[in-house]
Parts: structure tokens; sequence; C-alpha cells
């Protein structure tokens, strides 16, 4: 059983320690083992905090022997992304000025999840302050795609979903205000859900800086995993009330609309003129279409929301980039909004420094677009939705972003097209759960955006998991076939 016990789920993995199966403490050195042994080519580790979980483990292994009552993932070790606060470990968010950075208290997801047992080993690299669909910094190196080292896994929790796809850790902790919990699960063949906004509060996740009380808008906190039953067990720990609704708020999320594949209503949006997806996108779409109509599933393809993916995206991207422009000193603000030049990093500068007045009115678009949704899902319980329009791209940390380019079907495009199908779940605060669904030419794994109404999380978990028996689950990279020899 110990050789095979990093494949297991976190589910499978807390049955076995409660069962006596295996323990914490053996089931956190072997991860650890494991991390050492293959970790080398990847570099999705890059902090410890070892003594804290030995500690940990040997205490759950105690209380297991007590007989006591305990958590949901009593005893499983796990990684988290590094832009989480973690007491008493370094956390950088992959920031050079946060290098020494050591948390007095763990971030509210993070507490959360060591509440329900789990025991935190180490932290998973990222971009400089979670900010690109790439994971690279100045403090911890490049991350790279555990199925093509010459690829990215994905940003900005790209070392989580290199981490789970290595079979490192059986859950991870993600962020996505950009799409970084949906592209890194698309570029490493992994699980996500972006969880609809406001449902689990983000309070110590970096950016902003330490000490940030306020939650930056369309930013939520949501699982990583290799199964969706991890993932549907994750929400239920992670979901409730923020530090200021505590008092009175309280959380109880809809049951899916369904249980049946046979009467799934589902929407198809499989590519757009607007942002092409490539042959090998598209032709698993359409495959896993053609499934879930096999399966019993009615899977309209022509159907559309009123919006379109432009103008989806054009207000995305003027929220997105005023959220993040907090941190911004007011100089810089002004210098932003004087770029008057006709190119995309003149657009993006102008829309980081918005006016308020500016915000007040693409906030208005927003709610109409939300408004358009709901009617949209009067008739379907969710839509599928590329993630990106290719497979994972090779490494480029070409500085300005925007001076990027990517190739799509032999055609070159602009970096930032990669934001374009991330707008429409993004804008709007939908739940979107990713799962892979197949490879390109060249064995890259390729996911769907399973997007559902606001709060409908668990419909888009119940559609995974049905997508899941169609399509097999996780691929596992070569790399992460080799296993730690068992010691036992």
């Amino acid at each position: 059983m110990t050789s095979e016990l990093h494949w297991m789920s976190a589910i499978e993995l807390a049955d076995a320690i409660r069962s006596g199966d295996t323990t914490s403490v053996e089931a956190l050195d072997h991860l650890v083992d494991r991390i050492r042994d293959l970790d080398g080519p990847i570099n999705a580790v890059v902090q410890w905090d070892l003594d804290r979980a030995r500690a940990d483990a040997t205490e759950a292994d105690a209380a297991i022997a007590r007989g006591d009552d305990v958590g949901p993932l009593h005893g499983v070790p796990m990684t988290i992304k590094d832009s989480f606060s973690t007491e008493g470990c370094i956390t950088t968010s992959g920031a050079p000025e946060l290098a020494d950075h050591v948390p007095t208290e763990d971030a509210w997801p993070v507490a959360r999840l060591r509440a329900a047992g789990a025991i935190v080993f180490a932290k998973t690299n990222l971009p400089y302050f979670a900010g690109d669909v790439q994971s690279f910094n100045d403090v911890y190196g490049t991350t790279n795609n555990p199925h093509d080292v010459d690829r990215t896994p994905g940003g900005s929790s790209g070392g989580s979903a290199a981490a789970l796809a290595m079979g490192f850790t059986p859950m991870e902790l993600g962020s996505d205000i950009g799409g970084s919990i949906r592209v890194p699960c698309h570029y490493s063949g992994v699980m996500g859900l972006k969880t609809s906004y406001g449902i689990v509060p983000s309070h110590g996740q970096i950016p902003g800086m330490p000490g940030t009380l306020s939650l930056a808008d369309i930013a939520v906190t949501g699982p990583m995993a290799r199964t969706v039953d991890d993932l549907e067990l994750a929400l239920e720990i992670l979901a409730g009330p923020d530090r200021w609704s505590t008092p009175a708020w309280r959380l109880d999320l809809p049951a899916p609309r369904t249980y049946r594949v046979g009467e799934l209503r589902l929407a198809a949006w499989i590519d757009d003129e607007y942002c092409p997806v490539d042959d090998d996108t598209r032709t698993s779409l359409a495959a896993l279409c053609d499934g879930l109509r096999s399966a019993g599933a009615h899977v309209d393809d022509t159907a559309r929301p009123s919006p379109s993916l432009g103008e989806m995206h054009d207000v995305f991207e003027t929220l997105l980039f005023t959220a993040l422009s907090g941190e911004h000193p007011r100089d810089k603000i002004e210098h932003l909004a004087a770029d008057d030049s006709d190119s995309i990093a003149g657009n993006i500068r102008r829309r980081t420094a918005s006016r308020h007045r500016e915000w007040l009115a693409v906030n208005e678009r927003r709610q109409q677009h939300r408004e358009r949704w709901a009617e949209f899902f009067e008739g379907f319980d969710a839509i599928l939705l590329p993630v990106h329009p290719r497979a994972a791209i090779p490494h480029d940390h070409t500085a300005p972003m925007t001076d990027r380019m990517i190739t799509v079907d032999g055609a070159e495009r602009p970096y930032m097209d990669l934001f374009r199908w991330i707008a429409p779940a993004g804008a709007s605060y939908l739940p979107a759960a990713v799962v892979p669904i197949g490879t390109d030419g060249d064995g890259l794994p390729i996911g769907v955006q399973i997007v559902g109404p606001f709060l409908q999380d668990r419909t888009t978990l119940e559609i995974a998991r049905h997508i899941t028996t169609i399509t097999g689950g996780c691929p596992r990279p070569a790399l992460a076939r080799q296993s730690v020899p068992d010691t036992d």
C-alpha cells in the first residue's frame, strides 16, 4: 500500500489513516521522499514546513489511537500554494520583497483545512504576486509542466497543479482572478473548482500585501485535486462567511439540479470567432459533447448567452485590471492613465487606472450580464467552454507580458488572448469546474470549463463527475509514473 499512497485521493488517504491501514506519519514521509526524488525537473515544491508537519502528523496518529473524533481530512498531508499565508512558514507569493516573510497566522482557507485535520507540509510555486498564467519568479525560479518540461504548468496555481499531477499531494488550495485555478488544471491535467464569488473567504492571501483586510473583486479561492469527490469535500470545508459576515451570515449551497445524466440540459460553446480554439481543442470538446449525448444528456452546441464573448471579455478586462490596481501608488496610477497609445499595453494601463465613475459604469454592465446569465440558465444546467484556445504553451518570460505571443494552429496571436475564454465565469461571479477531457497531438492535457449558475457550485461538480466517467479522469505524466521504493 505504501508505494501507492501518492495516487490516493484525499478521501481515500483519510480513510486509510482512520482505519489503520497506514498512518499520517507514514503518508507524510512517503510524499516527502517522493518529492525529493522526483521534483528536480519540475520545481513545484519550493518551501518546507516539516518540523511542524511531523509534530502534527504524530499527534494525528495519537488521536486515532485514542479513538478521538476526527475531521474529514484528519492526518492527510497536503501542500499549499505560496500565495496563502501559513503560520510560522515563509510565504512569499513569489515576490523577492517577501522572501523572508513569516506570517503569524494562517490565511482563512488554510485554517479551515487544518481544522478539518489536514497536515500542511510544504508550499508550491507561482508567479510574482500570482500575476501570470505561467509560474516563475526570482525567489524560487520556474516550475515546469510534468507532461513536458519545456512547457508551463499554468499559473498562477502552477506549482499546485504540477504537484497534483506528480502525485506529491492529494489536494491543493488555489486562487483564481484571471484563470489561476482553471488554467493550471487545463495545462497540467488535474481538476479544480473556481468557486462562486464570495463563498470562500480569502483573508490572508497575498496579494494584497500582508495585513490587507479587503477582498478583491472577482478573486476567489477554491480547491484543486485529482477527483471530483475531493473537490466536493474541500468545498464543504472551505465555504462559509468571511470575517465581516460571521456573526449572522450562513451558507447553504443548493444541491445539484439533477444527479441523472439523462436529465442534464447542457449548452456547449466550444469555439468563437472572437477567440478561435485550435483543432485539437475543438475536437476534444466535440468528442465530449458526443459522449455526453450518448450517455443520455441533452447537449445544445448552438445555444449562446446574449452577451457576446467580446462584450464579456471587455467587461472582465476592466474589472480584472481595476481589481489589480490597489497596490499602485497614486503617481503611478496617474502615469498609467496618461497613456493614450493604441496598443494592448496602453489599453491595460488605462483600465488599471480607471476612475471610480468608470468602474461604476462597467459594474452596471456586469450586473446586466449576470441577469442575462440567470435567464440563460433557466433553460440549461450549465455551459461547457474551452479554458484556453490551446494546450500548455512553451515557457516565455518576456517582459512586459504584453509583448509575448502565442501560436494557435500555426498562427501567431497576442498573449493576452489567453484571458478571453476565462472572462465569462470570472466577470459574472459564476462557478466553473475544470476537468481533463483529452490530449492534443503532443500528448498535452486539454480541459473543459463547466460553468454553472451563480451559487450552483454543486451542479458544476456533479456534471464534472459525469464527465470524468466518460473521459477517465486525470492523465499521469511519464515523469510521475516511477514510484518511491517501498521501505516497509
